[in-house]
């Protein structure tokens, strides 16, 4: 088994719920190990995404957990089968890792959901908007490293699963730049909610008892609910969660948000009315 210089955040999330398994068998590695027929070594490396693992493998690791998850089982056995390049291969080297983790999260994503506080969704976002969020970034951008981020962006938008954004009238309001490039967004945003699979709804600033102001995340839809992922921006990048616990945690948040924004249709109407202000 040849090792990986950096596993991709796919193979890592394979890698961790095959060590999920084990943990709830009750087994130690070495004892998961001598049952693979590998060594210690060899099974510290599958489960920290070192070294690939085959779809054999997979199972009969899952057979020796006695998982009886057949759609969980199949679903770990197909991560194991994909070797998809896609297109943001072309960016490895160039920007750091976490945007390449971020798009290939996207690309097997079922569904996204999103909730903005202060800045509307990247995968929203006009090339005039992005780019002063970028510009404000510090440590300041090279030009050639936030044309770079830009393009990735770009590419980023090409959404074809369910999404779903609820978006506080604060990120609607923000000038991150002036006045062109903020009605620029809004009339974006008013053409991008007549697509069918996308949603946008609004919350806005005279809510009573909006207590969850701070709840900024993105919702990423696995192949199964245990798959799933939330995404959250750090200093420097992004987070990806997938415990179980917390799952269920950010599920609940976001039906929360959803529940008390705007429907689709008083939101574009909101939207609109924000544009004519402008």
């Amino acid at each position: 088994m040849s090792q990986r210089r950096g596993p991709t955040a796919r193979q890592m999330r394979l890698a961790t719920e095959l060590r999920r398994l084990r943990q709830a068998a009750g087994l130690t590695a070495i004892e998961a190990a001598a049952q693979l027929g590998v060594n210690r070594v060899q099974m510290s490396q599958i489960e920290s995404g070192l070294v690939g693992v085959s779809e054999e493998r997979v199972r009969r690791l899952a057979s020796h957990y006695a998982c009886t998850d057949k759609e969980f089982i199949d679903a770990l056995a197909a991560m194991t089968t994909d070797r998809t390049r896609g297109w943001w291969e072309e960016y490895r080297g160039l920007l750091p890792k976490s945007f390449l983790d971020l798009s290939e999260l996207e690309h097997h994503a079922r569904f996204q959901h999103h909730v903005a506080i202060l800045y509307v969704p990247g995968l929203l976002q006009t090339e005039d908007y992005a780019r002063a969020v970028f510009s404000s970034r510090l440590p300041e951008l090279t030009d050639e490293e936030l044309e770079l981020r830009i393009q990735h962006r770009k590419a980023r938008q090409e959404i074809t699963i369910p999404y779903k954004a609820v978006i506080h009238e604060a990120a609607l309001r923000i000038r991150v730049s002036d006045r062109a490039t903020s009605k620029a967004q809004l009339a974006r945003l008013l053409e991008l909610s007549e697509a069918d699979h996308i949603t946008l709804r609004v919350i806005p600033f005279n809510l009573d008892g909006f207590a969850t102001a701070s709840s900024t995340m993105t919702y990423v839809g696995g192949p199964l609910p245990k798959l799933d992922t939330v995404v959250r921006d750090a200093p420097h990048g992004s987070i990806l969660i997938d415990a179980e616990a917390q799952l269920n945690t950010y599920r609940t948040r976001f039906r929360m948000v959803e529940a008390v924004s705007l429907e689709s249709d008083q939101s574009r109407d909101f939207i609109h009315r924000l544009a004519t202000e402008l």
